[in-house]
């Protein structure tokens, strides 16, 4: 059975995520503290997803999930959360380059899943810098 990638997603990750680093190609590796880089973002990118994304993002989730190396987090499967989602996860990956982060889109409208997991120590981080996400 041959895969099939939506070229519209190939194009929204392209944009989203840009060309790959040296270092995520592989030919460097090393650890990135358990810090978020708020440099790694222009003031006017910072204020966006600190300010704007983030408690969005916060207030719109529907559920979440523990999992043993980090969290997952249930999102509506509109348009307009889906976006602000892709938005929020190109910039958390340059000021949070140790997380590993999944988006998975469940079919016939079903809900959207942010997943951040990572090595040891991430999910300690993860339940400090993220607990207005985990709010009832």
């Amino acid at each position: 059975m041959k895969a099939w990638i939506c070229p519209a997603v190939l194009l929204l990750a392209s944009a989203a995520f840009g060309p790959l680093s040296e270092a995520q190609k592989g030919t460097v590796k090393h650890d990135s503290p358990f810090a978020c880089d708020r440099l790694a973002l222009d003031p006017a990118a910072r204020a966006r997803h600190f300010d704007v994304l983030g408690p969005a993002l916060a207030k719109m989730r529907q559920s979440f999930r523990e999992l043993p190396n980090g969290y997952e987090f249930e999102y509506p499967p509109d348009r307009a959360t889906v976006q602000q989602l892709m938005e929020w996860v190109a910039g958390e990956r340059l000021c949070c380059p140790f997380f590993d982060i999944e988006v998975r889109i469940e079919r016939e409208g079903g809900p959207v899943w942010l997943r951040l997991t990572g090595r040891e120590g991430t999910k300690q981080f993860i339940q400090s810098d993220f607990a207005r996400w985990m709010r009832s």
